[in-house]
């Protein structure tokens, strides 16, 4: 909305694919950056290296519960002028510096979906504190409607410049229904109470889990400042199809569920959805994510998870020869 001329969004190759499919379907070009391995977010010095005056965005994922930011790189794109996004949907509650991670950029974007920190079954939530984008998004959710913004005046700016309209069914965007129910909200109102606690929780399991893992064979050294966990990350140290086929196998035997790839399930440039997007085996240019879409995985974490549960799973993948 603020550039119809498009350009181009900066977004990384592991994340889910509507961060990537939202930046294709308003007409801007993806820009990929590989991730750091300590955060599985974007590398923030690559992220410097890619913008070009055709950057309108920085579109960040805040991965698996872990903080993307670094106080060098919020304040380059602030001196450059380029915009910060973030995706908070697998972080509720991370911090950067003592500060909620999706209260740094221009607007964020947060996931209720029943897997997530806190659930509304489906759906999710956007915060900004742009009043004019707060008084568009408002309008977006619910078929462009005029009004559906809070603003008088947005809306009696509407009206005057179509008096020919009805003010109740002035449609302003060609947009869709995404408004949550009143049920929804009712069970995300209940969660929010238990957010810092769960999270709390979450982060103890996680610290368990990753001090009694063989840090020879898997990744430990995640960077858990201001984390906010999503799920245990379970990343071979170096590559190995067949010890990864034997983990895997032995998780299957116990009956461990877990999801191969990590975030979105690995490496977005491999999705059919990019094809003729991108150049053939561009995914190739990505080494990390590279990695961890062969490599790496992830099993559950939740506030009830014991500790003896945690410390058997440990058990069973140091047992992995």
């Amino acid at each position: 909305m603020r550039h119809p001329e498009a350009g181009e969004v900066i977004v990384p190759t592991l994340t889910w694919v509507s961060d990537i499919a939202s930046v294709l379907q308003n007409g801007f070009t993806p820009v990929f950056v590989d991730i750091e391995p300590r955060t599985l977010s974007m590398d923030p010095g690559q992220i410097l290296q890619k913008i070009t005056p055709l950057t309108r965005a920085v579109f960040l994922t805040h991965a698996q519960g872990f903080n993307g930011l670094t106080d060098t790189l919020l304040a380059e794109l602030e001196r450059r002028g380029v915009a910060l996004i973030e995706d908070v949907c697998e972080s509720h509650g991370a911090a950067h510096g003592g500060r909620k991670c999706g209260s740094f950029s221009w607007v964020s974007n947060f996931s209720f979906y029943y897997a997530h920190h806190m659930s509304t079954i489906e759906g999710g939530m956007l915060c900004t504190d742009d009043a004019a984008l707060y008084q568009q998004l408002r309008m977006l959710r619910s078929h462009g409607m005029v009004r559906e913004a809070n603003d008088p005046a947005t809306r009696d700016g509407y009206a005057a410049a179509h008096p020919q309209l009805n003010p109740d069914f002035i449609f302003a965007y060609p947009a869709y229904n995404v408004r949550n129910t009143e049920i929804g909200g009712i069970l995300g109102r209940q969660q929010l109470k238990r957010l810092d606690a769960n999270v709390a929780r979450r982060t103890a399991n996680l610290r368990r889990f990753l001090g009694q893992l063989n840090g020879q064979k898997y990744r430990t050294d995640f960077k858990l400042e201001g984390s906010s966990n999503y799920a245990f990350n379970l990343i071979l140290r170096q590559p190995d199809p067949a010890f990864f086929a034997r983990l895997s196998a032995a998780m299957r035997a116990a009956g461990i569920e877990f999801r191969r790839g990590s975030a979105g399930g690995g490496n977005q440039l491999r999705q059919p959805y990019l094809r003729g997007l991108v150049p053939d085996g561009y995914y190739a240019q990505f080494p990390e994510t590279e990695h961890v879409h062969f490599y790496g995985c992830y099993l559950g974490n939740f506030p009830d998870l014991r500790d003896a549960e945690i410390d058997q799973i440990c058990a069973i993948l140091n047992a992995v020869e």
